[in-house]
C-alpha cells in the first residue's frame, strides 16, 4: 500500500462573484487503506512558495512504519513532487527539521528501528545528501544564532554537538537529563559556543556543567554550582539559569516568606522579557493552583502577583498553567484563578499589578440580552495554548493584530468545560461578543484583517466562516464538495498572509487531503493610508497603560483592501506617573487604603546581604515602578528608592552546609562545607581537633574542603566576628566508612527458656551510626536496636534461623545463623594434637571441613549415630573445638533419648578420646589426635562469653593473615577431606555430601577471619 498524498479536484465556491474567493486546486484521490493510517503529517513553509511535507505509513498488524513518503511543492501547494527517489525508495524517514535561522536548510531523520542516518539539504529540499550516524538522535537543538551549530541528544542520553549542520558530530557528555541542555544566550554570554547541561553522575545526582561545544573535555568542564542540584531543575531562559539544590530552604529563596513553614517545591519560569522574571510556584499548601511572582529586574526579589491560579497536566504529564500573555500589547495576561473551588478569568493591563474580572458580552449570538452583573457572573475564558503546530488552539492573539483576541469560554459564576461558545474582542479586552455556540479554530490572516474560522468537531465538515470586519459578522462558504475530517491547516509564514492549506482525510483510512485556500484575488487593491482609522489602547477608559498613550492603527471594516505589512502604533505618549504605575517592593503587600506597607515577616530596616560599610544600597520606600512602564515625573522621584550609605552591622544570618546539602561523610574522602556570609574573618572549627581561620570565605566558590580520618559525629562551628557583634552556625557531621562484613556470632545450642546472647561482629569495626535489625523464632515483626547485641529466649525445641541485618547509610548487609535448642544436651571441649596448629588457616571455610572430620572419626571410634553429635571448631589458636551430645528424637516423636542415654554416650565418647581411640589424617604422613577436655551438663553451658567475646577481638587481628593463608588453602590443598554420613546417606557417599557442603556456604558469610565456628551436624 502506497503513502500517497493527494488534492482536491477544482471547484467553484458559492457567492464568489461577491467575495472573489479563489479556487480550490487539484487531483482526487485514492480509496481506503486496509490495516493502515498515516500518522500526521509533518509539514513546513519555506521561503520562495515552498512548501515540504512529511507523511508516514503506520501497518498496525507489524506495529511499526512501513513507508514514508517526502513531498515538495514550489507553487504554495497548488502542485506537490513526491521526492522519495532523491532521498533513496527503501528510506524510512521520522522526523523533518528546518533550521531556524536559515529555512534553506532541511535536515532529515531516518527511522532508527531501520537505520541511522540524516539527509541535509542546502537548497530548501530540492537535492540530498546522506550521513551515516553511529548514534540514534531523538531529538535536536539549533542555535539561535549559528545556522551550523546543532546539538543533538541521543536515545541513550548522550549530548553531541555539530558545527557543520550535521555532517560530523562529536560528544559532548554523557548521562544527561532529557530537555536539560541549552545554548548560551548572546548578550550574558560572550562565548557563543557555551553549551549548559545537567548531567547525571554515576550514582544518580544531578550536577550543572558548562563546557564548549568543540572542547568538552573532562579539563575542559566548568561546575558553576560547585554541589549537587536538584533533578530536572536546571531551566537557561534569557540572561537568566534557574537551578534547584538540596537544602534549599524559604527563607533563602527569593521570594516573600508568605509560607514559611517549607519551600516550594515546583517552580515554573513563565517570561525573562527586558531581565524580568515572570515564575509560576507552587507552595506547600497548593495541589493544583500555582501563585504567580514577579521580580526586578536582578531576577533577585520577587512579589506576589495573584494567588491560586489554575493549572492542568498535558498529555506527557507536563505541568500547564493557566496563564496567556496576549501578544502584541505589553504587560497584558490573562489568568484563570481558584476563588472557593471556582475557577474565574482575570485581566491585567500593568503586568499583574492590577487584576480584574471579564465583562460578559450585553447580548448573546441571537442579540438577546445577557443578564450578567459584575463580580457574580462575568465571562470567563479556556487559556490553553495548542501544542499541535497545525492548529490554533482555543485562545489566540497576533503581535500584527494587537486588539483582537478570540477564545473559547462561557458566561456565568465560573469556568465551564459544558456550554461552550466561541468569543472576540477587538478592543484589547475592554468588550467582547459571541461569534459561535461551538468551539471553533480561527486563524488571523493579512494582520487579522480576515479570521477564518472551522469547527472543532470530530466530524467531517466542508465549510468555513470568513470575517473581515474584526469578527462582528460572518460569512459561510464551502471549501470542499466532499465532507473532510480535519487535522490541521497550514499558513504561510511572514507578513502578507493570505494563503493556507487544510489537511484530512475523508475517512480514517484513507490518504492525506490537501486543500489549497488562496485569498489574494479577494483583494482588488493594498490599502492606502485613507483606509484606516485611529483607535486608542485603553482599559475600561484609562488611556495610560503601562505609562504611556497608544494609538494604533485599524482597517476601516468596510474597506476591502489588502493591509500586507504591518502598520503598528500611530503613535505613543508617555503619561504623568502615578501610584497606579508603581507595584509593591519586595516584603511589602497593599493594604486597603492602596498602600504598600510592610508585610509581618519583613523588617524593613533589614539590609542587602551584599552591603558591607563604605559602600551604598537603595532604601526602599515600599514601591517599585512596573517594569516597561514609560510614565516620567509625577510621583516618581517620590516613590523611587533612595541610595544610602551602608551602616555598619553585625554579623547575621550564618549558615554553613556540604556542598551535597547532605550531613553525612566518607572517612578519608574530601567533604567540601559551604559558609554563606560575607565577613572579613572565619574561624572554622571542624571539630576533630583542626580549627582554620580564613578571609573573604564567601569568595572561595569551591567552599572548604577537609578530610576526616575518624568516624564519628563531629560539630563543625563557624564563628564571625567584627567591632558590632559576632554571630556563629554549627553543624552536626556523620563521618562514617562503608560496611564491608557482617558475622553475627550466637551459641550453636542452647536450652530451651535459657536466656541467650547473639552479637553483631562488623568489619570494619567502627563505620559510624548504625541501625541493627534482628528476625528470629517465629516472630512476623523485627527489633530494631541501636546497638549490636541482644538477648532472647526459645520457648520449644529445634532448630531455629537468627538473621542480622546492618543498615550503615544507604548500605545494608546481613548475616543468618541456624541454633539447635533442646532441653538437655551435654558439650564437650576437644583439643588436637600440635601438629593440627600448623595446619590451621583459622578461616570459616577450614573450619566446616576440619568439624565433618572429626565427627566423622567420632562416630567410626565409638559407633555412636551421628544425629547425637554436633562438632564445632572454634576459632583461633591453639585449634579448639566443641563436641555436643544431643537428645535425637525420631520423626514419629518417640524413641527419645533421656538424661541417662546423654549420659551414656558422654562417657562412651570421652573412654575412646581417653584411648586416643579418635584420630584423622589430615595430609598423607599426618596424624591428628583428638583429646577431651572437660565435660559439663547443659544448664551450666553458655558459650557465648567464651567464644563470641574471644572472636570479637581475634577479629581484627587475623584478618590479614586469613586472607592469605585461605588462597594458600583453597588452591594449594591437596587432600580431599572425608565427610561424615549423614542419617540420609550411606558412607559411600562421605565425599559427595562434603562437596555439596562447600558450594552451599551461604554468602553473607565473612569472607575474612571470622569471629564464630561452623559446626556440622
Amino acid at each position: 500500500m502506497k503513502s500517497n498524498l493527494h488534492l482536491l479536484p477544482n471547484l467553484t465556491p458559492p457567492s464568489s462573484e461577491t467575495l472573489g474567493l479563489p479556487s480550490l486546486v487539484q487531483p482526487g484521490g485514492l480509496g481506503p487503506m486496509s490495516l493502515t493510517f498515516l500518522f500526521p503529517l509533518s509539514a513546513q513553509w519555506l521561503p520562495c512558495r515552498v512548501i515540504l511535507i512529511l507523511t508516514k505509513l503506520y501497518d498496525y498488524n507489524l506495529g511499526s512504519i512501513t513507508e514514508s513518503s517526502l513531498w515538495r511543492s514550489t507553487d504554495y501547494g497548488t502542485t506537490y513532487e513526491k521526492l522519495n527517489d532523491k532521498v533513496g525508495l527503501k528510506t524510512i524517514l521520522s522526523y523533518l527539521y528546518v533550521c531556524p535561522t536559515n529555512k534553506r536548510k532541511i535536515m532529515l531523520l531516518t527511522d532508527p528501528e531501520i537505520e541511522s542516518s540524516l539527509l541535509i539539504s542546502s537548497d530548501e529540499g530540492a537535492t540530498y545528501q546522506k550521513y551515516r550516524l553511529n548514534f540514534y538522535i531523538q531529538s535536536l537543538l539549533f542555535h539561535p544564532k549559528q545556522e551550523d551549530w546543532i546539538l543533538a541528544y541521543s536515545q541513550d542520553q548522550k549530548l553531541y554537538s555539530s558545527a557543520e549542520f550535521g555532517r560530523r558530530w562529536q560528544l559532548i557528555q554523557e548521562g544527561v537529563v532529557p530537555n536539560r541542555f541549552y545554548w548560551s544566550v548572546m548578550g550574558s554570554n560572550k562565548e557563543p559556543d557555551l553549551v549548559h547541561l545537567e548531567a547525571r553522575t554515576v550514582d544518580g545526582h544531578s550536577q550543572y556543567l558548562t563546557c564548549r561545544m568543540q572542547n568538552c573535555t573532562e579539563a575542559n568542564r566548568n561546575k558553576p554550582f560547585p554541589g549537587y542540584i536538584d533533578p530536572d531543575s536546571l531551566i537557561v531562559q534569557d540572561d537568566y539559569v534557574f537551578i534547584h539544590f538540596p537544602g534549599l530552604s524559604q527563607r533563602r529563596f527569593p521570594f516573600p516568606a508568605s509560607a514559611p513553614k517549607a519551600a516550594p517545591f515546583d517552580m515554573h519560569v513563565i517570561s525573562t522579557d527586558e531581565n524580568q522574571v515572570f515564575a509560576a510556584v507552587q507552595e506547600w499548601n497548593q495541589n493544583d493552583t500555582y501563585n504567580l511572582y514577579i521580580s526586578d529586574t536582578r531576577g533577585v526579589y520577587f512579589t506576589l502577583a495573584l494567588e491560586n491560579v489554575q493549572s492542568s497536566r498535558g498529555p506527557e504529564g507536563n505541568v500547564m498553567i493557566d496563564l496567556y500573555e496576549v501578544a502584541g500589547i505589553k504587560g497584558m495576561f490573562l489568568a484563570n484563578k481558584k476563588i472557593d473551588n471556582q475557577v474565574k478569568t482575570f485581566i491585567t493591563y500593568n503586568k499583574g499589578r492590577d487584576w480584574r474580572l471579564l465583562q460578559a458580552p450585553d447580548t448573546d449570538l441571537r442579540g438577546d440580552p445577557v443578564h450578567c452583573l459584575l463580580p457574580y457572573c462575568s465571562l470567563h475564558l479556556h487559556l490553553k495554548v495548542s501544542e499541535n503546530p497545525y492548529t490554533s488552539g482555543i485562545i489566540a492573539s497576533r503581535d500584527t493584530a494587537p486588539s483582537i483576541i478570540v477564545a473559547s469560554g462561557n458566561i456565568g459564576s465560573e469556568l465551564s468545560d459544558s456550554d461552550i461558545s466561541m468569543f472576540v474582542s477587538s478592543d484589547a479586552g475592554n468588550t467582547w461578543r459571541q461569534i459561535f455556540e461551538e468551539e471553533h479554530s480561527v486563524l488571523y490572516l493579512d494582520q487579522g484583517g480576515v479570521l477564518v474560522a472551522m469547527k472543532h468537531t470530530s466530524l467531517p465538515i466542508r465549510h468555513l466562516w470568513l470575517s473581515f470586519d474584526e469578527g462582528r459578522s460572518w460569512s459561510k462558504y464551502s471549501f470542499t464538495s466532499i465532507p473532510l475530517f480535519v487535522d490541521g491547516v497550514l499558513g504561510e509564514p511572514g507578513e502578507e498572509t493570505l494563503i493556507m492549506t487544510v489537511f484530512g482525510h475523508f475517512s480514517h483510512r484513507s490518504e492525506w487531503q490537501l486543500v489549497k485556500v488562496d485569498y489574494k484575488s479577494i483583494f482588488d487593491r493594498r490599502c492606502a493610508e485613507e483606509d484606516y482609522r485611529p483607535w486608542q489602547l485603553h482599559s475600561q477608559g484609562e488611556a495610560c497603560i503601562m505609562g504611556a498613550k497608544r494609538i494604533y492603527k485599524k482597517r476601516k471594516s468596510e474597506r476591502k483592501c489588502m493591509q500586507g505589512k504591518y502598520a503598528g502604533a500611530m503613535e505613543s505618549e508617555p503619561c504623568v506617573c502615578t501610584e497606579a504605575d508603581f507595584d509593591c517592593d519586595y516584603g511589602y503587600e497593599r493594604h486597603s487604603n492602596g498602600q504598600c506597607l510592610p508585610a509581618f515577616w519583613f523588617n524593613p530596616s533589614s539590609l542587602s546581604k551584599d552591603c558591607s560599610l563604605g559602600q551604598s544600597y537603595l532604601n526602599s520606600t515600599g514601591y517599585r515602578k512596573v517594569v516597561s512602564n514609560n510614565c516620567t515625573d509625577g510621583v516618581r522621584e517620590q516613590y523611587t528608592a533612595k541610595p544610602q550609605k551602608c551602616p555598619g552591622k553585625a554579623p547575621r544570618g550564618l549558615r554553613i552546609v556540604t556542598a551535597d546539602g547532605k550531613l553525612t561523610a566518607e572517612q578519608g574522602h574530601n567533604v567540601t562545607l559551604m559558609v554563606q556570609l560575607e565577613e572579613e574573618t572565619k574561624p572554622v572549627d571542624f571539630g576533630d581537633g583542626i580549627a582554620v581561620s580564613y578571609v573573604n570565605l564567601s569568595s572561595t566558590e569551591d567552599g572548604i574542603k577537609h578530610v576526616y580520618h575518624n568516624v564519628g559525629i563531629f560539630r563543625v562551628t563557624v564563628q564571625v566576628d567584627n567591632s558590632l557583634g559576632s554571630d556563629s552556625a554549627v553543624l552536626y557531621l556523620h563521618v562514617t566508612c562503608p560496611l564491608e562484613h557482617v558475622h553475627l556470632s550466637l551459641p550453636f545450642v542452647t536450652t530451651k527458656n535459657k536466656e541467650v546472647n547473639a552479637t553483631a561482629v562488623l568489619w570494619p569495626s567502627q563505620v559510624g551510626t548504625l541501625t541493627y535489625v534482628w528476625w528470629y523464632g517465629n516472630n512476623t515483626e523485627p527489633l530494631i536496636t541501636l546497638e549490636g547485641s541482644i538477648s532472647f529466649k526459645f520457648t520449644s525445641e529445634g532448630m531455629n534461623t537468627i538473621t542480622v541485618q546492618v543498615s550503615a547509610g544507604n548500605a545494608i548487609l546481613q548475616d543468618t545463623k541456624t541454633i539447635a535448642v533442646y532441653e538437655e544436651f551435654r558439650s564437650l571441649r576437644l583439643s588436637f594434637s600440635p601438629n593440627l596448629d600448623d595446619y590451621n588457616p583459622d578461616i570459616p571455610e577450614w573450619r566446616r571441613d576440619i568439624s565433618r572430620v572429626i565427627k566423622k572419626s567420632l562416630v567410626e571410634a565409638t559407633g555412636v549415630p551421628g544425629q547425637h553429635i554436633l562438632v564445632a571448631v572454634l576459632p583461633g589458636l591453639p585449634t579448639a573445638a566443641e563436641l555436643f551430645v544431643l537428645p535425637y528424637q525420631d520423626p514419629t516423636g518417640e524413641n527419645k533419648r533421656s538424661a541417662e542415654d546423654l549420659e551414656q554416650i558422654s562417657e562412651l565418647l570421652i573412654h575412646k578420646l581417653n584411648q586416643n581411640s579418635v584420630h584423622f589424617e589430615l595430609k598423607p604422613g599426618v596424624q591428628v589426635l583428638v583429646h577431651a577436655a572437660h565435660l559439663t551438663a547443659a544448664p551450666l553451658v553458655d558459650l557465648t562469653p567464651t567464644h563470641s567475646g574471644s572472636a570479637m577481638l581475634m577479629l581484627l587481628s587475623v584478618v590479614f593473615v586469613g586472607l592469605a593463608v585461605f588462597v594458600i588453602y583453597k588452591f594449594k590443598r591437596r587432600v580431599a577431606l572425608p565427610s561424615p554420613p549423614s542419617p540420609s546417606t550411606q558412607p559411600g557417599d562421605s565425599s559427595l555430601r562434603l562437596q555439596r557442603a562447600r558450594h552451599a556456604t551461604p554468602p553473607a558469610s565473612p569472607k575474612r577471619g571470622s569471629a564464630g565456628a561452623q559446626f556440622a551436624i
